[in-house]
């Protein structure tokens, strides 16, 4: 049997699940961008002094997305690995997780407008 089949102590699993963070940083660029959209608005949130409850909602937001692009990542990983000639059902499977990453993140710019946008528009004193 392979790596993956035998049991890993805990902190093995947290390694392996380090590596797997590692590997999106290292080989996505999707990854790293959203990584660093994501680093982008917590740092427009403590200049803007966000609440708990908003902070809150946009960790959970952000990592939505970043946990969608991991899982977009092991799908085209394992597609790949099962089907590596083309198949226009694999092509379909990648598809349909890269519109997930899609969904969250545009469902994330949608929470970036609601909780921010009425702060830049009393900042930029349009109201």
């Amino acid at each position: 049997m392979g790596q993956y089949h035998k049991k890993h102590s805990n902190w093995e699993s947290f390694g392996n699940a380090f590596n797997g963070i590692l590997y999106n940083c290292k080989t996505q660029r999707h990854f790293r961008f959203h990584l660093f959209a994501g680093a982008l608005v917590l740092l427009a949130a403590a200049w803007l002094g966000l609440d708990r409850w908003e902070w809150g909602i946009l960790l959970l937001t952000i990592s939505s997305v970043m946990a969608a692009e991991a899982f977009n990542t092991a799908v085209e990983l394992a597609v790949d690995l099962a089907e590596p000639d083309f198949n226009p059902q694999a092509g379909l499977a990648k598809d349909v997780a890269a519109g997930a990453v899609l969904i969250t993140a545009i469902v994330a710019v949608a929470v970036g407008i609601v909780i921010f946008g009425p702060r830049l528009v009393g900042f930029l004193g349009l109201s």
